[in-house]
């Protein structure tokens, strides 16, 4: 059970199940993480927003790439909820659980290639030690072709999942497997 109190779907009034109604609509779905919040719908909603924006807007970076971000960061955290959630949304791209598994296990059986490889490195050395990150790291993504359009992007998902990964944690939100199945990619 979640360490706070949250209003289910079928006790939701006013704003908070009109924000519940539009997510199952636009998402297929309402998810714990979103639920969490209830007690705040304002800030269901602006999570909401700033994850749209983040994992589906015009970004730099393909939709895979961000869920791989999600997913490394995700298992750096030790956030199972969310490594369950978008080892889901990855295996969409992959199709295929055993990788989606390994890689969440360890990013290095995966096969990434290179360029792929230095922004999951780059993702994880955001998440553990922020502190040391200088323009040698930057230019280390240059060096594989990164724009900075998408290093803008990398730091973004990877920030975000930081962000949530402390939402789900220390809230604890809880996952089961109807849970993280169903929702529109």
């Amino acid at each position: 059970m979640p360490y706070i109190r949250q209003i289910n779907e079928n006790e939701a009034e006013g704003k908070l199940k009109e924000y519940y109604e539009s997510l199952i609509k636009s998402r297929g779905k309402l998810s714990n993480i979103m639920k969490i919040h209830s007690l705040n719908p304002g800030s269901m909603m602006a999570h909401m927003d700033l994850y749209l924006k983040i994992m589906f807007g015009k970004t730099a970076l393909k939709r895979e790439e961000n869920e791989i971000i999600a997913v490394v960061v995700s298992s750096t955290n030790k956030c199972e909820y969310c490594v369950n959630h978008h080892s889901e949304a990855l295996n969409f791209y992959w199709k295929d659980n055993e990788r989606v598994k390994l890689f969440a296990e360890n990013y290095n059986t995966a096969g990434l290639n290179e360029r792929m490889t230095k922004i999951v490195e780059h993702a994880i050395k955001l998440t553990k030690n922020p502190f040391n990150i200088n323009d040698k790291d930057i230019c280390e993504l240059k060096d594989v072709g990164l724009t900075d359009e998408e290093i803008l992007s990398v730091n973004l998902v990877t920030s975000y999942f930081n962000f949530v990964n402390r939402i789900a944690l220390g809230l604890g939100v809880e996952f089961n497997e109807d849970e993280v199945k169903g929702f529109k990619y």
